[in-house]
């Protein structure tokens, strides 16, 4: 850093990531001194271009070495995949022992670093933190916020709380990954087909990190996290991004993780995910085609709803998306506003708890 300016370089040009350039191109104290792509299609392009916007005279690479070189203060990791994890985290480990932050969203249990696992994955990322003198931090808006840290928020009100219940509610019609939305998933499939999230231990995996950290930040202790998992059919073919879902086929679905503090299911994350409006209409209904809630029961008793949308999609670089529009923005910026105080941390693995609240420097712009 210098005079208050934060190198930066953003790795992948794919949805969150052209998110983040826009956005460090129009903030003062961020400079964007690099861009990493994977494809060799892209290698050598405008990275302005790459990202929906126009020139900004930084030409994107595929070599990750000539970036490390030039000594980022922090690097913003958007890349995406199906192995997101088993490829991320030695990239994490290089970076990390460079000497140089990492804010990512690719990595989502990693929210909860303490509670991450594998536990040897977790070692090493401590480690490469610890020689490097630098940080590593995982947010969006879920995990990472509306979930997790919004509860925590919300708990600042609270004289005494019995239960913490979380949920999202989303229309992922527009969602077009079908090793995703198919094979993980199971949409589209006949209700005998097995899919990833069904897997005993797959849901608590994805969120127990989460239910952790809320329970460790109020001072009790979780002795069991429980899953929930149901489905319903869609009674009419629908034609989403993902393909053709047949009649009679999964439509939606619901999922919990449940977290157990003496004795009493007392920490719930819930997320209900259709394929269209009306499928499982006796499910948890939300705001719009995606939103969050959350109920906090005691004294008092607290609720809140967060639906993030978009006005303008060409501004946000994300015309082609719809109802997760207003979420991704929101997920690229929980960590592009955090790379301030990620840099300026003490080094480590760090959670949300572990940082003050990361207002955004340079964000307010009464005139849009």
């Amino acid at each position: 850093m210098t005079d208050g300016t934060y190198r930066v370089v953003v790795w992948s040009t794919g949805g969150i990531g052209s998110i983040a350039i826009r956005a460090i191109d129009r903030r003062p104290n961020l400079d964007l001194v690099g861009v990493w792509v994977h494809s060799p299609d892209k290698d050598g392009k405008d990275a302005g271009e790459l990202s929906g916007g126009d020139p900004i005279g930084l030409k994107a690479t595929t070599d990750a070495d000539a970036l490390i070189a030039l000594a980022p203060d922090c690097v913003i990791y958007a890349a995406s995949g199906p192995e997101r994890d088993a490829l991320a985290i030695p990239d994490y480990v290089k970076l990390l022992s460079a000497g140089i932050n990492v804010v990512t969203t690719s990595t989502t249990r990693l929210v909860n670093p303490h509670a991450y696992e594998p536990a040897e994955w977790r070692d090493q990322l401590a480690a490469a933190a610890k020689e490097g003198h630098v940080s590593l931090y995982a947010s969006g808006i879920e995990p990472g916020f509306a979930a997790d840290y919004l509860p925590l928020v919300l708990s600042t009100q609270s004289s005494q709380i019995e239960k913490i219940y979380a949920n999202e509610i989303a229309l992922y019609d527009d969602y077009g990954v079908p090793d995703i939305m198919s094979d993980a998933m199971g949409f589209g499939r006949p209700l005998d087909y097995d899919p990833w999230i069904a897997i005993p231990g797959a849901i608590a995996g994805e969120w127990q990190g989460q239910i952790r950290m809320m329970a460790e930040a109020l001072g009790v202790e979780v002795t069991e996290v429980r899953e929930k998992f149901d489905r319903r059919v869609t009674d009419r073919t629908l034609e989403v991004a993902m393909g053709t879902v047949e009649a009679g086929t999964c439509g939606a679905l619901r999922m919990q993780a449940i977290g157990v503090v003496d004795g009493v299911e007392a920490i719930v994350i819930e997320h209900v995910t259709r394929l269209a409006p009306d499928v499982a209409p006796d499910w948890p209904q939300g705001h719009g085609d995606l939103s969050y809630r959350v109920v906090i029961t005691g004294q008092p008793d607290l609720e809140c709803t967060l639906t993030p949308t978009i006005r303008d999609r060409k501004k946000a670089a994300i015309e082609h998306m719809t109802s997760g529009a207003g979420a991704m923005v929101a997920t690229a910026m929980r960590v592009v506003n955090a790379v301030p105080y990620v840099v300026e941390a003490a080094p480590g693995l760090l959670s949300s708890v572990d940082l003050p609240l990361t207002i955004p420097q340079h964000a307010f712009n009464p005139r849009g």
